[in-house]
């Protein structure tokens, strides 16, 4: 392909929002190009549509074409493939006229835009040249002050903007900050007082008024602020301004916000100033996520209050973020650029830490940081003088975990989903594998689920799964499945020998449970001259056994602690006799048994 001749011919391009128009044409032998602008202009949220016209030798045909903002690999990547622009980015076309509509733009839609198309001709894949530049804006509008002849009093006021705007918009406008009712019109006419100011915006854009005027002179009252929005790094500082006056004398001016209370602004982290008259200055250092609002300034004089419905300045506070881009990858480590990224623009140099494992990287102070990383490492940076906001972590893929659904024993011909799941930042890829005998794993699927619609007995085999992101890579244990006609079972190659400690702990306390049965005592039958203390079941409403004691040294072990019967008197056992009628407890005496003497039980 011949990139030289970088080609569409009579490319004309318009936007929603008109622009100047002049002509720029690029061709050669039948291939041109024609642009109507070069520079496009469009608000933040509307909807930009770009047409371009080509034109090319009648021997050849088309065979493709699209937009384009980026190169990969050498290669023009399509918007409709493109992922910032899903769901927003419309072709339609006809025979040598193309249009791209794009809804919903944004900063990050601020580009080049080019047209290119594919021909059957042997040089024949064409860009046009120099593309169209779009850029975002505000509405960046402001009043122009028209008086009259016949009347000092009289004005006629216009809302317009340096970025064309779209047609049919609908407006607003303020009074000393107040809405003025069905003022929709972008021009407003009427008698205008010194003390008022005024200003407008847009309905759809209403966070965004333009500054407010005075119409006659230079003293009327207002309040302006230097920016409308402002984002900045958790952990860093921020200064607001604005600038004020009045008609009459100022008596008092303090700074408030709708989302915080008058105690926030006492914060040893928040400071007003004024170097100057009439110019305040709100600084917050330190910030916080929670610090995110919107900041307005009041003041009051003898007769007036600045009470505005305008807004003020609104902060957003966002968290540093690691941007990895992997260069090579080893077994073990992994060479990466990172950068440490935030959704706001900077607004100067700033300085930078970053962080290994908690640890800080010496000389690392840039945005940016280049080096070599093990599997286990941890990285995060922060604003330098701020280490107590660092970004969060990034690290590659912790040990990758895999579970079966469903868990129970599964049918043959049933449904059987393997899910592979690891903790990683940023987000893991998965990829699984089967073994099938083979040492040079071929990938089976990706995606963290492995799905078996219709599982069957060739399905039985060696799986695994592997997670990886830019920062390295780690496969899970093996999974081994046998799939039979009865069933699906799935095990890891671990639990064999799991299984083989659990058949030797049921064999052993088997062993232990044997060998305390044969401690037992003998049947109170196999010592007659015993069985006259013990006393029929039926007859023991209360056992209470006493301890059984085993010492050594005795010439009887069994017999030793039994004390010989003593003679008893006869009206001794007569009492005996009705005192035993009585009782219905019968509570043993202790009996040792003494080892080590030579008799066996």
């Amino acid at each position: 392909m011949n990139e030289g001749l970088t080609h569409d011919a009579a490319l004309t391009v318009t936007v929603v929002l008109d622009v100047l128009y002049f002509t720029v044409i690029q061709g050669q032998a039948g291939w041109r190009v024609t642009y109507s602008s070069t520079e496009v202009c469009a608000l933040r949220g509307s909807t930009v549509v770009l047409r371009c016209t080509y034109s090319y030798p009648s021997t050849t045909t088309v065979q493709k074409s699209f937009w384009f903002t980026k190169v990969q690999d050498g290669e023009p990547v399509a918007l409709q493939t493109d992922s910032q622009y899903t769901g927003r980015v419309t072709y339609s076309s006809t025979w040598k006229d193309s249009t791209l509509t794009i809804t919903n733009v944004g900063n990050s839609d601020s580009a080049v835009y080019k047209f290119r198309f594919i021909t059957n001709h042997q040089d024949g894949s064409y860009t046009g040249d120099p593309g169209v530049t779009l850029s975002l804006t505000d509405p960046d509008l402001h009043v122009k002050v028209g008086t009259s002849r016949y009347s000092s009093s009289w004005a006629d006021l216009t809302c317009v903007s340096s970025c064309t705007l779209p047609p049919h918009s609908s407006y607003i406008w303020f009074k000393n900050g107040e809405k003025i009712p069905r003022k929709t019109s972008s021009t407003y006419s009427d008698y205008f007082e010194y003390a008022d100011s005024y200003s407008c915006a847009l309905q759809e854009h209403q966070d965004f008024p333009s500054p407010p005027v005075c119409v006659h002179g230079e003293t009327c009252n207002r309040v302006k602020y230097d920016v409308r929005t402002i984002c900045a790094p958790k952990g860093s500082s921020v200064d607001i301004y604005c600038t004020y006056n009045g008609h009459e004398a100022v008596t008092s001016k303090f700074w408030f916000s709708p989302e915080h209370s008058q105690h926030w602004y006492q914060s040893n982290r928040v400071q007003v100033s004024e170097r100057e008259r009439g110019r305040s200055t709100l600084r917050i250092s330190d910030l916080r996520e929670s610090d995110s609002a919107q900041h307005r300034f009041n003041f009051t004089t003898r007769s007036f209050e600045w009470r505005s419905s305008l807004p003020g300045t609104t902060l957003t506070v966002t968290a540093l973020q690691v941007q990895v881009k992997r260069i090579r990858a080893g077994q073990h480590f992994t060479e990466v650029e990172m950068t440490c990224h935030s959704s706001c623009r900077e607004v100067g140099r700033l300085s930078y830490v970053w962080f290994s494992n908690k640890q800080k990287i010496t000389g690392a102070v840039t945005s940016t940081y280049k080096g070599w990383f093990y599997l286990e490492d941890e990285i995060s940076c922060a604003l330098n003088g701020h280490d107590r906001f660092p970004s969060p972590s990034v690290y590659a893929p912790k040990l990758p975990s895999v579970s079966v659904s469903p868990s129970a024993e599964i049918v043959e011909n049933s449904t059987v989903t393997l899910t592979c799941s690891s903790d990683a930042n940023p987000a893991a890829n998965y990829t699984w594998y089967k073994k099938n005998g083979n040492p040079d794993f071929q990938p089976l699927s990706k995606g963290p689920e492995l799905v078996f619609s219709s599982v069957q007995s060739s399905d039985s085999g060696e799986f695994y799964c592997a997670a990886e992101n830019n920062l390295g890579r780690r496969t899970s244990e093996h999974f081994i499945s046998d799939v039979k006609s009865g069933g699906w079972k799935l095990t890891t190659a671990v639990t064999v020998p799991a299984i083989f400690l659990i058949i030797i702990l049921i064999f052993v306390v088997i062993w232990i449970i044997k060998k305390r049965a044969c401690k037992q005592p003998s049947e109170p039958g196999d010592r007659p001259e015993n069985s006259e203390q013990i006393q029929p079941a039926e007859e023991q409403d209360e056992l209470q056994y006493a301890t059984v004691d085993f010492s050594r040294n005795q010439a009887d072990p069994l017999y030793s602690n039994i004390q010989p019967v003593k003679p008893q008197t006869h009206k001794k056992k007569k009492k005996e006799e009705e005192e035993g009628e009585q009782e219905e407890m019968v509570e043993y005496s202790v009996v040792n048994f003494n080892s080590g003497g030579a008799a066996q039980r």
